[in-house]
C-alpha cells in the first residue's frame, strides 16, 4: 500500500510551467498525483510535463490563458476527458502589474490586466473546477494570493496587493458557499519567493530583495518555490481535511517582524 498522499487523485495547476506553480506540480506528482499544467508557453510547459512523467505519474499540457472562458472551458474539459476526474486545484497564474507606480498614476489599461489575470481569471477558473469537484463528490482548491494579500504592498506596487487582497476575499466566501458540499478552499500567501517574479541573477537586483528579505522575513532570507509548493500540497491532501477558507502565510515569518 503506497504511503503518497494523492494516489489515484487528479490535480491541476495553473501557471504551472514556472516557479511556484512548476515546484508545485512536480509536488504532486511526488505524492501520487495525476498533474495538468495550465499555461501560455507551450515550449516550457513541454518540459515540465517530461519531469512530470520522469517522476513516474500520468502528465497534461493544456495551454490556456486564464482570462478567455473558451481556454478555460477546454482546460477542465480537457481534464476530464483525461482523466475523468478532477479532485485538486491550484489558481496559482498571476502577474506583477506595475512597480514604482502610484495608484493615481496607474493607467486604466494597467488596472484591467492585473485584476483581469490575478481575480477575474481565478474567478473564471473557480467557476469551471468547482461543478466538476461537485460531480466528484468533492475536491481541494488552492488560490495562491501573496505577502501582500493583507497589508499594504511597497509603495507603487498597489494594484497587485489589490488584487490580491480580493482573492482572499474569493477564497473565504467561496468557501462558504461549498463548504457543506464537500469542496475545500484556501489561499497561500506566499513571501518574497525565488521566482521568475523575483530575479535576483543581476547584483543590484538581489541587493534590492535582500533589503525586502531583511524587512519582510524574520528568518532574513527569499523563500523556495518548492516550500510554498509543500503548502500547497497539504492544503489538497487528507491532512489538512478540517481546514476550509484560511489563508496560509508561506512568507518566512512576516508578522513576526518587529524592527
Amino acid at each position: 500500500m503506497s504511503n503518497k498522499l494523492l494516489c489515484g487523485k487528479v490535480a491541476l495547476v495553473t501557471g504551472g510551467s514556472s516557479g511556484i506553480g512548476k515546484a508545485t506540480a512536480l509536488k504532486f506528482a511526488r505524492e501520487g498525483a495525476k498533474v495538468v499544467i495550465a499555461a501560455r508557453r507551450v515550449e516550457q510547459s513541454g518540459e515540465v510535463v517530461k519531469q512530470l512523467q520522469a517522476l513516474g505519474t500520468e502528465a497534461l499540457f493544456v495551454r490556456a490563458d486564464v482570462t478567455r472562458p473558451a481556454d478555460i472551458e477546454t482546460l477542465i474539459g480537457s481534464t476530464l476527458d483525461r482523466f475523468g476526474r478532477l479532485d485538486c486545484a491550484v489558481n496559482n497564474a498571476g502577474i506583477s502589474g506595475p512597480r514604482r507606480t502610484p495608484i493615481a498614476d496607474a493607467t486604466e489599461a494597467q488596472w484591467d490586466e492585473v485584476m483581469n489575470i490575478n481575480l477575474k481569471g481565478m474567478w473564471l477558473c473557480m467557476k469551471h473546477e468547482i461543478p466538476a469537484m461537485l460531480a466528484n463528490g468533492g475536491g481541494a482548491i488552492v488560490n495562491v494570493a501573496s505577502i501582500y494579500a493583507t497589508k499594504p504592498s511597497d509603495i507603487g506596487h498597489g494594484l497587485y496587493a489589490t488584487s490580491k487582497h480580493a482573492v482572499v476575499g474569493l477564497t473565504k466566501s467561496a468557501a462558504a458557499d461549498y463548504g457543506q458540499m464537500g469542496i475545500r478552499i484556501n489561499a497561500v500567501g506566499p513571501g518574497f519567493t525565488h521566482t521568475e517574479m523575483v530575479d535576483v541573477s543581476k547584483p543590484e537586483i538581489a541587493a534590492r530583495y535582500d533589503a525586502l528579505a531583511a524587512r519582510h522575513s524574520s528568518m532574513n532570507r527569499l523563500g523556495t518555490p518548492e516550500e510554498t509548493a509543500n503548502a500547497i500540497v497539504w492544503l489538497c491532501s487528507p491532512e489538512s481535511s478540517y481546514v476550509t477558507g484560511t489563508l496560509l502565510a508561506v512568507d518566512g515569518g512576516s508578522i513576526t517582524r518587529m524592527y
